[in-house]
């Protein structure tokens, strides 16, 4: 049993009165995996940076066909013996996962009592022989017909695991009227492999893998497709608030962590007449993958409206020479293989590069904090995301956020008063009072008529008012083109925008 359980009860118990008047409150967590196959790039990056994490994941084990555990990075061993001294010394939890996605070999080791019980065994054994401060369960592609299997599990390795950290990483799952938007609702929709009833019950902290999102939200997806934009996104923070709020019936906000990822995808895209795109993903990089091509090629990427960073280019057998195609340039292979679809009735192919940086991740940091959950899970580290992150990371841990989210009727903060850092993408009523102060003067507003324009302010930040909150920053000589916060309406974008309004 945990040791602050019996405590944790009485406090309930005599707290039960007030819980309508008060909204409860914790100390936000940042934590982050550093994946095996960077080991030394991943660790040689977390280490100068401890201080600002919460705890750190080595994601190094596997699930072997007997059961027992594949080292995939050797923890005993350097860089990681040292990395774990350090990372204890700065109280950072250490716990890492271990992971399969092999729903046979699941089936076999969680079915069956005894191999089940043997597994937790096995988990308790290694946790305690290492000094690790608990263990994070990553079993994906778990089939429906193992979901009172997993939680079987779960409670097994609960009570066994005494002092030490339960965390359990599970699949999104995305609203049904979202992920089915104007189609046939299949039905077995709703028939998971996670019990969330369960999995918030024997999980110390729930992580939320709120990515790899592509067009899983038909809704959104169509939205984008019917003002002809590209959207093919990691994580756009309107799928994420989804998400987050759907799982959130069932999992206590108190426990949620956020997955945030730091990679990206490239695409071939094939388009077709009247701005519509087939999109297949081609493979996941790095962001310097990104420059390095957008350099290549001449081109400026800019922000769309998930908030990530995108750009389309059209690949050539020679590009040593490539023609710089201006500020602007950022989608205009994709516009020209619509324009040819569309003329010729055909269709035409061309790539697309998306990805999240620093202020995508600060985007998920205000956002987890909108939410009232927990704090932000982060994969991964290993070196090759945007180093601007530790930038953004700095100071957020131990912050103190509620647990108890406001009714979107009842803002906790005056009407004319910005709290909330706001991006591309954003669904609040701040973004209201947003687009009103833009709207107050002619060399910012949002729009000369129709949504977003003065009378018509709306809850959705889309690139209307991103291209006045630009206009603001440059007014104002708070950010120019380049700068990571351009676009994003942060602390000093914040202060001055409530200044105007008081």
């Amino acid at each position: 049993m945990k040791k602050f359980f019996h405590f944790f009860i009485v406090a309930v118990f005599f707290a039960l009165p007030a819980v309508s008047s008060a909204a409860a409150t914790t100390n936000f967590e940042v934590t982050g995996w550093i994946p095996y196959w960077r080991t030394a790039t991943g660790t040689a990056d977390v280490l100068p940076h401890l201080n600002e994490l919460t705890e750190v994941n080595p994601f190094v084990y596997t699930i072997k066909s007997d059961g027992t555990f594949a080292d995939n990075a050797s923890l005993d061993a350097e860089p990681w013996a040292s990395f774990i001294i350090t990372a204890h010394a700065q109280h950072v939890r250490v716990i890492p996962s271990i992971m399969t996605s092999n729903s046979t070999l699941i089936h076999s080791l969680l079915s069956d009592s005894t191999s089940r019980v043997a597994l937790e065994q096995r988990i308790v054994d290694l946790v305690n022989a290492n000094n690790f401060d608990g263990i994070d369960i990553d079993f994906e592609g778990k089939s429906a017909a193992d979901k009172d299997n997993f939680s079987l599990f779960l409670k097994g390795l609960y009570q066994r695991m005494g002092k030490k950290f339960v965390m359990c990483t599970i699949e999104s799952r995305t609203p049904t009227d979202s992920r089915y938007y104007q189609t046939e609702v299949p039905p077995d929709a709703e028939i998971y492999a996670n019990d969330l009833v369960q999995i918030n019950k024997y999980c110390d902290r729930v992580r939320i893998m709120a990515y790899d999102q592509q067009g899983v939200d038909l809704q959104l997806a169509d939205k984008a497709a019917s003002s002809s934009q590209l959207y093919a996104p990691v994580a756009d923070p309107a799928w994420v608030s989804k998400v987050v709020n759907l799982m959130a019936k069932d999992i206590s906000r108190s426990k949620i962590l956020i997955g945030v990822p730091t990679y990206g995808y490239e695409y071939d895209v094939t388009a077709y007449a009247n701005n519509q795109y087939v999109y297949n993903i081609l493979w996941t990089f790095n962001p310097g993958y990104a420059t390095q091509i957008a350099a290549q090629y001449g081109i400026t990427p800019a922000r769309n409206t998930a908030g990530e960073m995108s750009f389309s280019y059209t690949p050539t057998a020679t590009s040593t020479n490539p023609v710089s195609l201006g500020a602007n340039s950022a989608y205009l292979a994709a516009v020209a293989a619509s324009q040819y679809a569309t003329q010729y009735n055909s269709h035409l192919n061309f790539r697309l590069v998306d990805w999240p940086d620093a202020q995508s991740v600060q985007s998920k940091i205000d956002l987890a904090k909108q939410l009232g959950v927990r704090g932000i899970s982060i994969f991964k580290f290993d070196g090759g995301e945007d180093q601007n992150i530790w930038n953004v990371l700095n100071g957020v841990k131990g912050t103190s956020v509620s647990t108890t989210v406001s009714s979107p009727s009842t803002p906790s903060a005056s009407s004319n008063t910005l709290t909330l850092g706001l991006s591309l993408g954003a669904n609040t009523a701040q973004v209201r009072t947003l687009q009103k102060i833009l709207n107050s003067d002619p060399d910012t507003r949002v729009a000369a008529s129709g949504a977003g324009s003065k009378g018509n302010e709306s809850t959705s930040f889309g690139p209307a008012t991103l291209r006045a909150v630009q206009k603001f920053q440059i007014k104002y000589g708070l950010a120019k083109p380049g700068d990571a916060g351009y676009g994003y309406v942060g602390p000093a974008t914040r202060a001055k925008m409530n200044s105007l309004s008081a």
